[in-house]
C-alpha cells in the first residue's frame, strides 16, 4: 500500500527549492502523462517539456531551466520542486519511497536454513528459508541471504550486501558492502577452459581447472540470472560501484574498472580488461585480452574486436561470412572514407 506523505516530508528528507504549498499530499510517483492530483512526477529530458502543461501533477521537479514553465503551467499548475539534476533527484525520491513502503523485515536464520558451524555471521544477519551457508563462510553484519542462497565453503559477503532468491555464491569469492544480487546470479562458476586433446585413443575437450576466484567490490549490483565466472589463475574482479543488467556473461578473468555500467545481454570474454566509468549497450560482445580505456561507451549490440585506448563512443555491426572474406571486406571498410575522398577528387578533375 503506497503512503501517503506531504511534500515537507519530501523536502526535509531530499532538499530542493520548493515552489507550492508544503503541505501538498503525494500518494504516488508516476511519468508526467500518467499523473494525478496526488502524483510527484520529474522532467529530466526536454523531449518532454510540452507535457509540462498537460500533466495533472500535483508536484513536478524541474531543473531551474524549466522552473518557470514548470510553475506558470496554467490551470493545472501544482508544486514544483526546483533542483539542479532532477533525474538523480527522481532516484533518490525512489530510495526514499522504497524505504517507506518497502520496509526490511526483522533479520532472523530462518530455521530451514542450514548454517555450518564454522561459518561467522555479523549482528543482524537475515538468513531465508533453505539457503546454504558453508563452511568458514562470513556474512557481515546486516547482510540479507535470500530463500535457496548457496553461499560457498571460504565466501566471503561484506556488511549491508542483500542477495535475492537463489543466488550462488562459490568456494572462496568475495562481495564487498551494500551490494545488490538478484535472483539466479552465478558467482564463482567455472571459467570456459579446456584444452583439445583430439589425439589420444579417447579424443575429446580436457578440462583446465579455474583455480582463481572472483573478487567484487562494494556498492556493486547485478541483475537476475547474470554469470560471473571466476579466474583460471587469477581473479575475476568487479571494482567498487560496477552496475551489470540481466542476462550478462563476464568470463574468467576479466577485469571491470569502477562505476562502469553494462546493460543486458552483454558478453564480456574472458582476461578482458575494462576501464572506470565506461558503458557498454545491451547484446553488445567484447572478444578475449582486450584492453578498454576509461571513459569508454558502446553502443548496443556492438562487437569489440580490438583493444580502445581513447575515451569516447563507439559502435558497428558487421555482417557475417566466411572467415577469409570478412578479413578482407573488414580492412576494405576501415579505408572507405579516405577511398571516398580520393573519388572525389578524381571526380573533380574529371569534370
Amino acid at each position: 500500500m503506497s503512503p501517503v506523505v506531504h511534500l515537507a516530508d519530501l523536502i526535509a528528507a531530499l532538499g530542493g527549492d520548493l515552489h507550492g504549498e508544503a503541505q501538498t499530499r503525494i500518494s504516488r510517483i508516476a511519468p508526467l502523462d500518467e499523473a494525478d492530483g496526488e502524483t510527484i512526477s520529474f522532467l529530466a529530458n526536454p523531449r518532454y517539456q510540452s507535457q509540462l502543461a498537460q500533466t495533472q501533477a500535483a508536484c513536478v521537479i524541474v531543473a531551474p531551466a524549466f522552473a518557470e514553465a514548470a510553475i506558470q503551467r496554467g490551470e493545472n499548475s501544482g508544486a514544483v520542486i526546483v533542483t539542479p539534476d532532477p533525474y538523480l533527484y527522481f532516484a533518490r525520491l525512489t530510495q526514499w519511497w522504497a524505504a517507506r513502503t518497502r520496509p526490511l523485515a526483522p533479520a532472523r536464520v530462518h530455521p530451514s536454513a542450514v548454517v555450518d558451524p564454522s561459518a561467522r555471521l555479523g549482528a543482524g544477519v537475515d538468513i531465508g528459508p533453505l539457503a546454504v551457508i558453508e563452511a568458514e563462510a562470513e556474512i557481515g553484519a546486516g547482510a540479507r541471504i535470500g530463500a535457496h542462497c548457496v553461499i560457498g565453503q571460504g565466501a566471503r559477503i561484506g556488511a549491508g550486501t542483500r542477495l535475492a532468491a537463489r543466488v550462488s555464491v562459490g568456494f572462496d569469492c568475495v562481495l564487498g558492502q551494500r551490494c545488490i544480487v538478484h535472483s539466479g546470479v552465478v558467482i564463482g562458476a567455472d571459467g570456459f577452459g579446456f584444452a583439445p586433446n583430439f589425439k589420444s585413443e579417447r579424443p575429446g575437450w580436457e578440462k583446465i581447472e579455474q583455480l582463481g576466484s572472483v573478487r567484487i567490490g562494494n556498492d556493486v549490483e547485478i541483475g537476475a540470472n547474470t554469470c560471473i565466472d571466476r579466474g583460471a589463475l587469477a581473479d575475476t574482479v568487479l571494482e567498487d560501484g560496477v552496475k551489470l543488467d540481466n542476462l550478462i556473461q563476464i568470463a574468467h578473468n576479466v577485469h571491470i574498472g569502477r562505476h562502469t555500467a553494462i546493460a543486458g545481454c552483454a558478453a564480456i570474454a574472458g582476461s578482458t580488461k575494462i576501464g572506470a566509468f565506461c558503458t557498454i549497450g545491451g547484446a553488445a560482445n567484447v572478444v578475449g585480452h582486450l584492453v578498454l580505456a576509461d571513459h569508454v561507451h558502446v553502443s548496443a549490440a556492438t562487437l569489440i574486436s580490438r583493444s580502445i585506448s581513447q575515451p569516447g563512443q563507439y559502435s558497428g555491426v558487421y555482417p557475417f561470412e566466411d572467415n577469409a572474406s570478412w578479413e578482407k571486406n573488414a580492412a576494405t571498410l576501415r579505408q572507405l572514407h579516405s577511398l571516398r575522398s580520393r573519388l572525389r577528387d578524381l571526380e573533380k578533375k574529371n569534370t
